[in-house]
């Protein structure tokens, strides 16, 4: 089954070839690990533990708290050290657990004991996947629990599993299809179990054609998932763009996924509801790919969650001589990191290190009314004139020419020949836009 059907996007270097042969390798956990509450959209998560306490692997450590809120787990056993105040990936502060680890890895009961799915029924399936602290692990950390809770569960006919991975470099979601592939299915069949109408779709570009052979002949056996090649593209992995391919229908930002029948899982999340459903593991760890240029030994890693960015780029044999950018997540839509001292989360996708700053190799000029931005938007947007509204601070416009439309994927600055950092300048007037509507 193949498709063609994309917005417009750009065509990056993939720069894949660095880390896609090189398969999963697992971490040791630190010495000391550093668990945020905030890992998730939503409410951060409450501490239930206290400094002094002994946990153990797979334990709560700190619950929900609130509806859209998920429950953070120790990733190992030991002594929790202290609850403070510490930097996390965006530069900001956070409430963390800081747990030292006591190396014997004692795990909470009845964690890693096999459980079978045809057992649980949907409420059980979302109970779990909800008490497991499952997010989405693609990047916007959405509670899963919540996403498969939808108002009319009776009109979801489309699940649809985002294997695309279109961020250049990153290939950790491809190597979990290539090792993990029949876990991945069980995973989707969990989902599955919860909406009986409903059929899934696993898309995957197709620059990856073992991967797409390899599903293909899991899912043979079922009538219910099939895989669909998707034209290479970025960001075809955007959650309207994967919706528009998979079924030509469209949403916008005042629309849910579910409004129009569908939704949406990463690959890597699919994994993480297998592990929760069958194995009775809560969200403790994440397979990372650690690359780029700047990297010795560019290689796809099975991280604890608590360690540091530092750490995991030691386990990758440490940066190459001349590095100097380093990005958490993809180059697209990733976060440049001030310190990699800054814990691995939940929607931590990659470390990218890089020998060359290529954002501060031209400095900004003028537009040059060039249109390429407006060729690249997948949404049709006009940046250009969106820009021009930021500048003058009239954020009302913004709002008007639809700037609340901009998904941030970066398309545009990343074909803007004058180097104006659009994407930056359009987050900043989302937030502004917010703040008005909140005044308003």
């Amino acid at each position: 089954m193949s498709q063609n059907k994309a917005k417009k996007g750009v065509h990056p270097y993939e720069g894949k070839e660095l880390s896609k042969d090189s398969p999963i390798a697992s971490v040791s956990a630190a010495s000391v690990m550093v668990y945020p509450l905030s890992q998730h959209i939503g409410a951060p998560a409450k501490a239930i533990v206290s400094p002094g306490d002994h946990v153990l692997k797979g334990q709560m450590i700190a619950e929900a708290d609130g509806f859209i809120s998920a429950p953070v787990y120790s990733a190992v056993s030991g002594t929790v050290k202290s609850i403070e105040k510490r930097f996390i990936a965006n530069g900001e502060k956070a409430e963390c657990v800081v747990i030292e680890n006591d190396g014997a890895g004692e795990t909470a009961d009845p964690f890693g004991k096999t459980r079978s799915l045809d057992s649980l029924s949907g409420r059980e399936i979302i109970d779990i996947i909800t008490k497991a602290g499952i997010v989405g692990l693609g990047g916007a950390g959405f509670p899963a629990g919540v996403k498969l809770s939808p108002k009319s569960p009776q009109d979801i006919d489309t699940i649809i599993i985002n294997g695309s991975e279109c961020e250049p470099y990153l290939t950790a979601d491809y190597r979990l299809m290539m090792e993990k592939s029949d876990e991945l299915i069980l995973g989707v069949k969990a989902i599955l179990k919860l909406f009986d109408k409903a059929k899934a779709v696993i898309g995957v570009e197709d620059n990856k054609p073992d991967a797409i052979r390899l599903l293909e002949e899991k899912a043979a056996g079922e009538d219910r998932i099939s895989v669909l090649a998707l034209k290479t593209k970025y960001p075809q992995g955007g959650e309207r763009q994967l919706i528009y391919s998979v079924t030509g229908r469209k949403i916008n930002s005042k629309m849910l996924p579910a409004d129009k029948g569908c939704l949406v899982f990463n690959a890597a999340t699919c994994f993480a509801i297998y592990e929760a459903v069958c194995l009775q593991m809560p969200l403790i760890h994440r397979v990372m790919t650690v690359t780029g240029e700047g990297v010795n030994t560019p290689c796809n890693l099975d991280v604890p969650l608590g360690m540091t960015f530092g750490q995991v780029l030691e386990a990758a044999g440490g940066a190459a001589e001349g590095a100097v950018k380093f990005i958490a997540g993809g180059p697209m839509m990733g976060l440049a990191l001030s310190t990699l001292d800054v814990p691995v989360v939940k929607t931590s996708s990659a470390l990218l290190v890089f020998t060359q700053d290529d954002v501060a190799v031209l400095p900004e000029s003028a537009c040059i009314h060039c249109g390429r931005c407006v060729g690249a938007c997948p949404e049709d947007l006009v940046p250009q004139m969106l820009a021009k509204e930021i500048k003058a601070e009239n954020y009302e416009r913004f709002d008007q020419l639809g700037g609340m439309e901009c998904m941030e994927c970066g398309c545009c600055t990343y074909g803007c020949p004058a180097k104006i950092p659009l994407t930056q300048m359009f987050k900043l007037g989302k937030v502004k836009v917010r703040e008005m509507r909140i005044v308003g």
